[in-house]
């Protein structure tokens, strides 16, 4: 049974600002949860919230994390859908906090089984885990000279933040392609930031550019015109802010609206309603990519565990740990030449933050 939970802000600055359609960040400012049984068993989760996606903020999660620990003390952290069952009993959304719990007893799990969570999750190590890399929104030569820098440090992968202006976006592009030249994989990133009849000429207009897949080239609330974009555009799409959890991700099957979901398990509420959204995809033959927000490698490992459970996953974001100025992770993830991402094979997550970190941090703690 849960004896006890604490939980600490993780504050981070990024080595350059993160920019996309949505903001700029220049700080990761994380909640970590850490969990302890009557056993002795110990478990990490983590979370990244974002307002402009999730509605919530670090300050948001440290406080309804505070109100969740409380319902949880004294219950089965194995039981994982009862953890949740008491967690939307008690407040509405909050998908970010609640991955964090859901990560922390995910690894309680795993290592209760003596499994790495991945094999826990029903997966394998059959195949291999490359992250690609963005590209800020920005000035377009500015961006161009960042995707030279990111292939010269052996990414297979670029990923271009996009979404403030059609036309500029195809300039972007263009020039992008024109310095990292015609066989590297491009993949686009517009946040939301056009509309229906700008996202249709953009991404004709970027047909010639071999791109491999753009992400919610429209306002999330506008979903349903989805469909009508697929049917125009060249360049297969990818749902990520309009997929939260497996009923959005009902929705948008039903509905054709694109060939590609991305998974993030702080949209999703954690593994448990992710796995939900696999089963749908697998029976409609969706690809999915795994992404992250600015986690550090804490969560990130949970993120590559959970991507090896599937093989409909295909695509997988996990850059922006890399973006971080501290690494506050021990154990985890590796991250090997040309984005090559290695799991653990330890029981559970395989990482925590270190002590001396956890001890620096604002946090609070909860017992039986």
């Amino acid at each position: 049974m849960i004896s006890e939970i604490s939980l600490h802000k993780i504050s981070i600055p990024l080595v350059e600002p993160f920019i996309t359609s949505l903001g700029r960040d220049d700080d990761a400012l994380n909640v970590v949860v850490c969990i302890k049984t009557d056993s002795g068993m110990v478990g990490f989760g983590e979370c990244s919230p974002y307002m402009p996606i999730n509605g919530e903020s670090q300050d948001t999660a440290y406080l309804v994390g505070q109100y969740l620990a409380k319902v949880l003390l004294g219950k089965d952290p194995l039981n994982i859908k009862s953890i949740h069952q008491e967690m939307d009993a008690l407040i509405y959304g909050n998908k970010s906090i609640k991955s964090a719990f859901d990560i922390a007893c995910y690894d309680i799990a795993a290592q209760e089984a003596g499994m790495p969570l991945y094999q826990f999750l029903g997966g394998n190590k059959t195949k291999t885990i490359t992250t690609d890399y963005t590209v800020s929104i920005g000035d377009p030569d500015k961006m161009a000279a960042d995707a030279v820098k990111i292939l010269a440090q052996g990414f297979p992968f670029i990923k271009v933040k996009l979404g403030k202006d059609g036309r500029t976006d195809v300039i972007r592009m263009q020039k992008i392609r024109a310095a990292v030249g015609p066989g590297v994989p491009l993949r686009i990133d517009a946040n939301q930031g056009w509309s229906v009849e700008e996202a249709i000429e953009t991404l004709q207009a970027l047909a010639p550019l071999n791109i491999e897949h753009c992400e919610e080239p429209i306002a999330r609330w506008n979903y349903m015109a989805l469909p009508r974009i697929r049917k125009a555009s060249p360049i297969p799409l990818m749902a990520d802010e309009c997929l939260g959890d497996e009923n959005d991700a009902a929705r948008l099957i039903a509905i054709d609206a694109c060939q590609y979901m991305n998974i993030k398990l702080g949209k999703s509420g954690g593994i448990f309603s992710a796995q939900k959204i696999i089963r749908l995809a697998e029976e409609a033959g969706v690809k999915l990519q795994v992404g992250a927000m600015i986690e550090s490698r804490l969560a990130m490992t949970a993120f590559a565990h959970f991507a090896l459970s599937s093989e409909q996953i295909v695509h997988f974001d996990f850059d922006t740990a890399l973006m971080l100025r501290e690494d506050p992770v021990e154990g985890g993830i590796r991250y090997r030449p040309n984005g090559v991402i290695e799991v653990p094979d330890s029981p559970g997550l395989g990482a925590k933050i270190s002590t001396e970190r956890l001890q620096k941090s604002e946090s609070c703690r909860f017992i039986t």
